[in-house]
């Protein structure tokens, strides 16, 4: 289980003076904490209040900045620490709510006795009605066991809700659709497959979220094949999206041509092996992985992908590096080769870090804190809906990968996933290749 890092949000009173403020933040610095949002709570002619995100490493770290910002002179003073975090959460992070009020009796009838009996005969006599009556056609069931939750692993599907009401949000938000987290109780692929084919009529689509590797590979293979509506385990492709999106732009600014390069993928789980899967769909001809476990790289092998001895061999050979196996400080700086491209994804901590890749020679680096799901999956399930599609193809992906650079401005390697317009973009290009695989 990996060490995540905590946010804390520090209420501090400085003077109305220039140069106070960044007193503060020095002292921040010093003890390598990491300033996020910062909102002035009060400016008075005074003294000025804010309201300053800090995330850190440990509680010990935390302490330190708290000392440090103490030891400030002159009025500077910290008020409180609070965790916005956990207030975030604090109910639950969404709600069944109704589109239409209830005001009178015509409405009630309208709704629902006797009315509703007319559509609920509309969609017996014209099952694909449904899609357009009810909340079918805009609902996507957020399926669990919660084995691999983030970087925390395997604690249950309970605990693991924040994550999946934190993908409903994301996808209400970004495209509209309504996501229902659905925790299933059992980590077995057959009672996972069966509850899932025996629930899906009540949803447009199937996310699979944090389903641990490698049964995660199974439960998607066999859904995909037994139900007629989209399936995607967000882990595997949701991340090579985004992934192939990062390379895509790497590649660019670098003026290296990823058809033509040697990719080594370090880490073949869920999302190592999907990467390498997108890269070859999307024309790759030389690439390698490289797991600890024999099963993992056979896996590999069988969707047509080559392995390689070591990590030494992998660095001294390959130019570009994509590596998510979880293992911080993995890469040593004395293993980049000079112009190689390196995508250190493991979060919260990467095999190597950006700075110190550059350092050493590589020609571009970026972390996982780049690359960040959050701009694939929306758009990819509104897509794949709005076109009707049974299932989420590569050319699908792939286009969904596309939109993403095409939005992507220079000296950045992905969009701001903020940003709602490739949100859009992602949504179109995925609805118009399916619609071309239709025709």
């Amino acid at each position: 289980m990996q060490n995540q890092h905590i946010i804390r949000n520090i209420i501090v009173e400085t003077p109305s003076k220039p140069g106070n403020f960044a007193k503060v933040a020095t002292a921040i610095g010093l003890a390598e904490g990491d300033i996020g949002d910062i909102t002035t709570l009060k400016s008075g002619a005074l003294t000025t209040l804010r309201d300053i995100s800090i995330t850190c490493k440990s509680i010990e770290q935390l302490n330190q900045v708290i000392a440090n910002i103490d030891a400030i002179e002159n009025g500077v003073k910290v008020h409180a620490v609070t965790d916005d975090v956990l207030n975030a959460h604090e109910g639950g992070k969404i709600a069944m709510k109704s589109r239409l009020d209830v005001r009178s009796l015509g409405d009630l009838q309208r709704i629902y006795t006797p009315g509703v009996a007319s559509v609920c005969m509309e969609i017996f006599n014209h099952p694909e009605k449904a899609n357009y009556f009810t909340s079918i056609g805009n609902s996507v069931a957020i399926v669990t066991d919660g084995t691999a939750i983030l970087g925390l692993g395997n604690i249950g599907p309970v605990a693991g809700m924040p994550v999946m009401e934190g993908k409903s949000v994301l996808l209400d938000q970004f495209v509209g659709l309504s996501g229902i987290p659905v925790l299933l109780d059992t980590t077995d692929p057959d009672e996972i497959v069966e509850t899932v084919k025996h629930i899906h009529k009540g949803f447009g689509a199937i996310l699979l979220e944090d389903i641990g590797s490698p049964h995660c590979f199974e439960i998607e293979e066999r859904l995909k094949a037994e139900l007629n509506i989209p399936v995607m385990h967000d882990d595997q492709h949701g991340t090579a999206v985004v992934a192939l999106a990062a390379i895509l732009s790497a590649c660019k600014s670098t003026k290296v041509d990823v058809k033509n390069a040697k990719i080594g993928q370090i880490g073949l789980g869920a999302a190592g092996l999907a990467i390498c899967r997108m890269l070859m769909a999307y024309g790759a001809e030389d690439v390698y992985g490289l797991d600890r476990q024999e099963e993992a790289q056979n896996r590999l092998l069988k969707y047509g992908g080559k392995t390689i001895a070591s990590l030494e061999e992998m660095m001294e050979t390959c130019d570009i590096i994509v590596a998510t196996t979880g293992v911080s400080g993995l890469i040593k700086q004395e293993m980049v080769r000079p112009g190689q491209i390196i995508l250190a994804l493991s979060n919260p901590n990467p095999e190597i870090l950006p700075a110190e890749a550059i350092a050493a020679g590589a020609a571009f680096a970026a972390d996982g804190r780049s690359v960040n799901n959050v701009i694939g999956f929306p758009g990819i399930f509104k897509g794949a809906l709005d076109a009707g599609a049974k299932e989420i193809t590569y050319s699908m992906l792939i286009a969904a990968a596309q939109a993403i650079v095409s939005h992507t401005k220079p000296g950045e390697l992905i969009p701001n996933p903020l940003d709602p317009t490739v949100h859009h973009l992602v949504a179109r290009a995925v609805e118009e290749a399916a619609n071309s695989e239709m025709n």
